[in-house]
């Protein structure tokens, strides 16, 4: 028997397209989500697109008959737009007619007319998932968009492995061994792997798959100084070297807060465009998402650059110690001597920009969606290098979680690309009780 979905609001924000992800199902838009959107549509952000993109759809199903009546999908399902019951006793229930309590309304309407059919209520809202299951309705989580299911699904971009002895023997005699065989080929090129010898933990080799061979990093050259900043642990050694290969364009750091990866990212930047005898790039662009917690940038005081002041203020702390300087004022001197080869900007203004030979590093890219993270990519011009960075575990916007955010999105869709690399930083360097906190917290 098909089942019934009754989409919050949320869920069409978030994905427009989702009435088509319930296979031959029926699709239920309460009449309140309309007004929901309609309030929504002339933001000049996602959920305003979203907002739009969800009305024209459902303007085009309109014509094949009144919504309220029910029309078909092309996947063999039927949409229709629902009214909830004004007397339901949802609203004695949480003494209150607030759209969230109508549109659990329209679901338990449906479950009363339809006692033998499912009737499953889809919000990305925690609590009217958890006030559905009150009133007796099932409430599920809209999954469709998830690019995997579980924290082990997540790729971390290294491996580690206990292999024979004499092979790491051979790994150090010969500067390369054959990833041919079984334990090596199913992963991706860029792929590391930290090696231990069957015998004894203590003999260890890091290597990195490229063009089917394992191969040393750049450390054991003796280049470990990154504008002065040394690796501290394997994950931000391997971070480095991916960081500073100018053949791969598309790189990611996902990790815990005080793992590097911001460091890292800019000094490999400030590395590579401010080094006088053979810079790589033009300029360093370092963005960030505004996901306000709280008052809008807009609602601030000043010009755009005091604007963005407080919300780039953690790419300021980093420059300040990479540059050795104890004050914002100090580090604005420094500043102004690169004449823009360091530029700070909120996402808002990439749009529309074609980028060539810039390194791009995005900051927080756990708060962006899938088709932000696809905007963002899509600027890079030729000789550009975009490196991403984020945190899953803190996500602040409002309809992302850990296992559908665009960071999440980027990593899992693109991991197979011989042009891009990925590293979960997993050891916090910046301060014994940071990693606590960021652990037990």
């Amino acid at each position: 028997m098909p089942k019934y979905y009754v989409l919050d609001t949320n869920v069409l924000l978030h994905d427009p397209n989702a009435v088509y992800s319930f296979e031959d199902n029926h699709v239920i838009i309460p009449s309140v989500a309309l007004e929901e959107l309609d309030s929504k549509k002339k933001l000049n952000d996602e959920l305003g697109r979203n907002a739009r993109h969800i009305s024209r759809v459902l303007d085009g199903l309109r014509e094949q008959a009144p919504l309220h009546v029910g029309v078909s999908l092309h996947n063999g399902g039927t949409l229709k737009v629902e009214f909830h019951n004004p007397k339901s006793n949802v609203f004695e229930m949480f003494l209150d007619n607030k759209n969230d309590n109508a549109i659990i309304a329209v679901a338990e309407k449906l479950q009363s007319i339809n006692p033998d059919a499912t009737v499953i209520m889809v919000s990305k809202d925690t609590l009217v998932r958890i006030k559905a299951d009150i009133v007796g309705v099932i409430a599920q989580n809209y999954e469709s968009d998830m690019v995997v299911s579980t924290e082990d699904d997540l790729y971390k971009g290294f491996s580690e492995l206990y292999v024979e002895d004499e092979l790491i023997n051979s790994f150090f005699k010969e500067k390369s061994i054959k990833a041919t065989t079984k334990q090596f080929k199913n992963y991706p090129e860029n792929h590391f792997f930290i090696l231990k010898s069957e015998i004894s933990d203590k003999k260890s080799a890091v290597c990195r798959k490229v063009k089917n061979k394992l191969v040393p990093l750049y450390s054991y050259t003796g280049e470990d100084n990154v504008f002065g900043i040394h690796h501290k642990n394997v994950g931000q050694l391997m971070a480095l070297e991916l960081l500073m290969d100018d053949s791969v364009p598309i790189v990611s750091l996902s990790g815990k807060a005080g793992t590097g990866k911001t460091l890292l990212a800019l000094a490999a930047g400030l590395q590579k465009t401010l080094d006088a005898d053979n810079p790589v790039f033009n300029k360093i662009l370092v963005a960030r998402p505004v996901v306000p917690m709280g008052k809008d940038i807009g609602y601030l005081p000043g010009e755009k650059e005091e604007k963005l002041r407080p919300w780039m203020q953690p790419i300021f702390d980093n420059l300040e110690f990479l540059f050795n300087c104890k004050t914002n004022e100090e580090l604005e001197k420094v500043l102004s001597g690169f004449q823009g080869e360091i530029q700070v900007e909120a996402l808002t203004y990439i749009r529309g920009r074609s980028i060539a030979r810039q390194l791009i590093i995005i900051d927080e890219a756990q708060n962006l969606t899938k088709h932000e993270v696809k905007t963002i990519a899509t600027r890079l011009g030729e000789g550009s290098k975009l490196i991403l960075v984020g945190d899953p575990d803190q996500i602040d916007h409002p309809y992302l979680d850990k296992y559908s955010n665009g960071l999440t999105y980027a990593i899992e869709t693109l991991k197979e690309l011989k042009e891009t690399g990925h590293v979960t930083l997993t050891r916090g360097e910046r301060s014994t009780i940071a990693q606590l906190c960021a652990d037990m917290l």
